[in-house]
């Protein structure tokens, strides 16, 4: 039988000494010139990123919003297979935070697994159980819930008390709701690095449950608190520490392959002094 997408993230992060994950979210703006006005150039540049840094990262998370948006779906299709074929034992998360319900959460699943062949794929549980079903389904494959998002404008709704009156906030129920739909083991959240706190609550609630956690690199969240919030006491693992731009954009020209290798590898290492 396959490995399922938690015995894979298990193995990469054992196999590469990594937490990180590198988010592939191309902005064909910030390419380098060479690579201006090709047809090809958003393959070409995430599969160079991938290439330089597979070796360091425990997963890499295209965001498929950045390919739909320049009509390169087929070139997210091309990237999934290259990393499978050239990097196995690698798993892909597709960031594509699906949310709804009957037949056309049915269809999201199948994009995600079936068409794009993804590992895992991030959603919004706000739906509810009924929404995330088709992603359970596939019992190999993970499925990632939102919980405690990177942005400010997340503490809108996710800090808020929900009944009962123990003070229990939105992403503290959310939590607990993934460990109790997490009966095959497929489920993880999201949880942003720019809110420790969160992240450590988040960590007592749910045991050694992977945590995807953004915010790290562009959008400030802190290295030392993040890993000493959200690791497992058990291995010092339990994270998948994304960075997207502070690694993609390292680099502006014909060496950004290799500039985003040194990033990588700086934040891999910096994570890893802290675990």
């Amino acid at each position: 039988m396959p490995m399922t997408f938690i015995e894979t993230l298990t193995a990469a992060w054992a196999k590469n000494d990594s937490l990180l994950c590198v988010g592939l979210d191309p902005d064909p703006a910030k390419f380098p010139a060479a690579l201006a006005g090709r047809a090809d150039a958003i393959l070409e540049f995430c599969q160079n990123i991938v290439d330089a840094t597979a070796d360091l990262v425990c997963a890499f998370k295209p965001q498929i919003a950045h390919f739909s948006a320049c009509r390169a779906e087929a070139a997210l299709e091309a990237l999934i297979a290259h990393i499978h074929a050239r990097h196995p034992g690698i798993p892909v998360i597709l960031d594509a935070k699906r949310g709804d319900i009957g037949s056309t959460a049915e269809r999201y699943a199948r994009e995600a697994f079936e068409r794009y062949q993804a590992d895992a794929v991030t959603v919004n549980p706000y739906l509810g159980h009924d929404s995330l079903e088709p992603y359970l389904a596939w019992q190999d494959k993970g499925v990632i819930l939102l919980c405690r998002t990177s942005n400010s404008g997340g503490s809108d709704l996710q800090t808020l008390e929900v009944g009962g009156g123990g003070g229990e906030r939105l992403f503290e129920r959310v939590a607990r709701l993934a460990v109790d739909w997490n009966a095959s083991g497929q489920c993880a959240l999201v949880v942003g690095a720019t809110f420790p706190a969160d992240l450590a609550r988040v960590r007592e609630l749910t045991g050694d449950m992977p945590i995807l956690v953004p915010g790290v690199g562009a959008q400030g969240g802190d290295i030392a608190a993040t890993v000493k919030a959200g690791r497992t006491p058990k291995n010092g693992a339990g994270l998948i520490i994304s960075s997207s731009r502070a690694i993609l954009y390292a680099g502006g020209g014909e060496d950004h392959a290799q500039a985003a290798r040194r990033a990588a590898k700086e934040t891999r290492d910096a994570i890893n002094r802290w675990r």
